[in-house]
């Protein structure tokens, strides 16, 4: 079991009223969030990612926060599976769903 080892894989993440509900694989609503915990920038079925002011927090897909990475990474343009590339000036920066850079090459 590692950092983000989960039961319910994250199928979809809907917006009610104050809150989100994270959605599993078979259509169930498996957790709730209140929608203060910032605004989803993307997810995977593994974990999702939260702009709050001048962070990105990361979350697995039980809901429970990981990590906080300051914004000034850059801006983040996609997440799939266990990753998520973030746009840094002139290089494209891949990281990993616990916070770890693990590539960087130049955009074009």
């Amino acid at each position: 079991m590692g950092l983000f080892s989960s039961s319910n894989q994250i199928a979809n993440i809907e917006v009610r009223n104050g809150f989100y509900d994270l959605i599993n694989v078979n259509g169930r609503k498996y957790k709730t969030l209140a929608r203060s915990i910032g605004e989803i920038i993307g997810f995977s079925g593994t974990f999702f990612i939260v702009r709050r002011s001048s962070f990105y927090d990361l979350y697995d897909s039980e809901g429970r926060k990981q990590k906080s990475l300051a914004t000034s990474i850059g801006d983040i343009v996609s997440v799939a599976g266990d990753t998520f590339v973030v746009h840094r000036s002139s290089f494209l920066d891949t990281y990993d769903k616990s916070g770890k850079k693990i590539s960087t090459r130049a955009s074009r």
